[in-house]
């Protein structure tokens, strides 16, 4: 098996742990992870801050990776919650970002059609301009929860361990920011299909 091969199968931590003997393993997650990290960032900032915001993601994960459980396999959440605390530090210009598209209509340095997605992913009848104006008006901790489920798709329990909150903590954050975009759009779930996923994965086999 070849080194690359081997790679192909390791887990995050696998790679984190060699990163302390061999700092470069620790480019495997950048790897694997940056273009996720940079889309859900581009989404809420802009592709210039995106940049930003994932290299110092990865800079400060790399710092801190000796205090990393290694019984985590998958990094992905402890980078989404690094990430979310970088964006939060940026929340008047994610707060701007939005209101400009209220007013104009049109989201400034939008990643592939992001307005269009996020409206595509709420509803096809969705009002871009009240999607954006119902974010803009949540507080940082319940923006963070909704979004890490609506657009980084992460589940309950990762966004739990993303943002260091117990489960119930997430579920509560996202049902009163859920409830406040629903009155915004007119009833319409801005995360129904997740919901909808989340339900099935609870159900009994």
């Amino acid at each position: 098996m070849t080194a690359d091969t081997a790679t192909s199968f390791s887990t995050d931590a696998e790679e984190i742990a060699r990163s302390s003997r061999e700092p470069e393993r620790f480019a495997v997650l950048f790897d694997r992870h940056g273009a996720r990290l940079h889309r859900y960032a581009a989404r809420r900032l802009g592709d210039g801050e995106a940049d930003d915001i994932v290299a110092e993601t990865f800079l400060v994960a790399f710092r801190q990776r000796d205090g990393y459980d290694l019984g985590r396999s998958d990094a992905l959440p402890w980078l989404y919650g690094i990430a979310s605390n970088l964006i939060r530090r940026h929340r008047r210009a994610e707060v701007s970002r939005y209101r400009t598209f209220v007013r104009t209509g049109v989201l400034m340095d939008a990643a592939e059609g992001v307005a269009e997605r996020a409206v595509e992913r709420a509803s096809a009848e969705m009002s871009g301009r009240r999607l954006a104006d119902a974010i803009a008006k949540l507080p940082a901790r319940d923006r963070d929860v909704l979004l890490l489920v609506a657009w980084a798709d992460l589940t309950y329990e990762q966004v739990a361990d993303a943002l260091g909150l117990p489960v119930g903590t997430v579920r509560s954050r996202l049902n009163r920011a859920r409830t406040k975009v629903k009155q915004a759009l007119g009833g319409v779930n801005p995360v129904s299909d997740h919901d909808s996923k989340e339900n099935n994965d609870e159900r009994p086999a």
